[in-house]
């Protein structure tokens, strides 16, 4: 736990990137619509909504991709000719739609929002609230996403990747300390936080009665 504590500080400089166009993104991001949406609210829930998450962290994300660092194999043809000042155009134009709102599993709330908000502290999970907010609303420029709203079985997807050792390289410090957040995160425990996330726009906060 120490040690995540550490490194999410030291992350926490801002990284220079390049400026995106919303209005060119426009145009430039159509070729993504098939998977993601016309309006980066993807259709299919293995894939993810792109919509208002913050324009750093989708650049980023692409370009790893791109560059052959973050291996999503059927991206490749739509980003391998991409410049980083397309990139950058594209994920401002997402940045600048509208989620739109899924629905928790109300079975699954209950553990999901322990998870989120207070971790496991038998087993070492930190609260994913720490880095994404308690809203979801992520951290812009320190390359923590957006997670509210997000379609939990992409979200589940990605959990446990984390939790089997997959990354982007020893060099990308933010999908390392995914990894370590996940290693200890049961199936349980993935599907219900993943299904809370999905919700959180509606979350119901505890009250002091403990309601």
């Amino acid at each position: 736990m120490a040690r995540i504590v550490v490194m999410l500080l030291a992350l926490a400089p801002l990284m220079a990137l390049a400026i995106g166009n919303p209005e060119a993104g426009e145009q430039k991001a159509a070729s993504c619509a098939a998977c993601h949406g016309p309006d980066g609210n993807s259709p299919v829930s293995i894939w993810p909504k792109l919509a208002e998450q913050h324009a750093d962290y989708t650049a980023r994300q692409t370009r790893l991709v791109r560059d052959g660092l973050r291996d999503v194999p059927e991206m490749i043809p739509f980003v391998m000719n991409l410049t980083d000042q397309d990139i950058a155009d594209i994920a401002a134009f997402y940045e600048q739609q509208s989620i739109e709102p899924g629905v928790a599993d109300e079975d699954l709330v209950a553990l999901g929002r322990k998870i989120y908000h207070d971790g496991n502290r038998e087993t070492g999970v930190p609260a994913c609230a720490a880095c994404h907010g308690p809203a979801g609303m992520g951290i812009p420029g320190a390359h923590y996403p957006m997670v509210r709203a997000q379609h939990a079985d992409y979200s589940a997807d990605r959990l446990r990747r984390y939790r089997a050792g997959e990354h982007n390289g020893d060099d990308d410090m933010y999908s390392l300390i995914m990894v370590g957040v996940a290693a200890r995160l049961t199936d349980e425990e993935i599907d219900a936080v993943s299904s809370y996330m999905e919700g959180l726009h509606v979350a119901r906060w505890p009250t002091t009665a403990g309601n």
